[in-house]
């Protein structure tokens, strides 16, 4: 029955979303619709498909895109209320400037990487309108990037598999109770890199600065961040306090 079910809606989302589908479209991006289990019926979802199974890749070209439109004029990294900003609370939410009201380029502009967005959400005008969706402020690839920088454990499968299933401090087999860690701490990013430029920033949230460690990897690794977190606080250096 389910079969039954399944391969008669999969009939009519081809036959819908092979309606709705321009002259011009990825070629990827469609063969990867047609091979799912339950087939995307119209081209923003199979755009939108493709890029949460490709979500490495996605946070790869969120951030090259990033890099295309360079750190705004004026824009410096900030924690907190600000008056005519609206600044995150903490260090865990990558810095974006272009979701600021004093540097938003509005419609048409991914709030993300401010580069322009065009049909489906796509990156790149395949079409040659030459102007953006002004209905649009998201590229679909930026909006599975900046689901993979505010909850990376989400992506576990895909971090494993970029692994080889092997945890990346030890070496060893990773076991089911792995978890995904940040090579550089959050904290020590906002206290040693704040003033590095933004496109670089978002590194530190993407995919080189994740890996997927054992449990009991990641336990000794944040007891030792907790002490030197306590060091600094107390106002001795962190090299002086290795030193003993």
């Amino acid at each position: 029955m389910a079969s039954d079910w399944r391969a008669t809606r999969n009939l009519q989302a081809r036959l819908r979303l092979e309606r709705a589908l321009p002259p011009t479209f990825p070629a990827p991006v469609l063969q990867h619709a047609l091979s799912r289990p339950l087939i995307p019926p119209t081209p923003r979802l199979a755009v939108e498909s493709y890029w949460r199974s490709h979500i490495l890749r996605a946070d790869c070209l969120a951030r090259a895109l990033a890099a295309r439109s360079g750190t705004p004029d004026g824009w410096t990294w900030q924690l907190g209320p600000d008056t005519g900003r609206d600044l995150q609370a903490g260090f865990r939410t990558p810095p974006a400037p272009y979701r600021e009201p004093n540097h938003a380029l509005g419609r048409g502009h991914c709030c993300v990487c401010g580069q322009p967005v065009y049909r489906f959400g796509w990156h790149t005008d395949l079409w040659g309108a030459g102007i953006p969706n002004k209905n649009a402020s998201w590229h679909s690839a930026c909006v599975a990037a900046w689901k993979l920088w505010l909850a990376p454990s989400d992506q576990m499968k895909a971090l494993k598999s970029r692994q080889r299933h092997r945890c990346a401090v030890s070496g060893k087999r990773l076991l089911r109770t792995a978890e995904v860690d940040h090579r550089l701490p959050l904290y020590r990013v906002w206290r040693e890199h704040r003033g590095a430029s933004w496109p670089s920033l978002l590194a530190f949230w993407g995919a080189p600065n994740l890996q997927v460690i054992n449990r009991s990897v990641h336990v000794s690794k944040c007891q030792d961040e907790a002490g030197e977190r306590a060091r600094v606080k107390r106002g001795i250096a962190p090299d002086a306090a290795a030193d003993g």
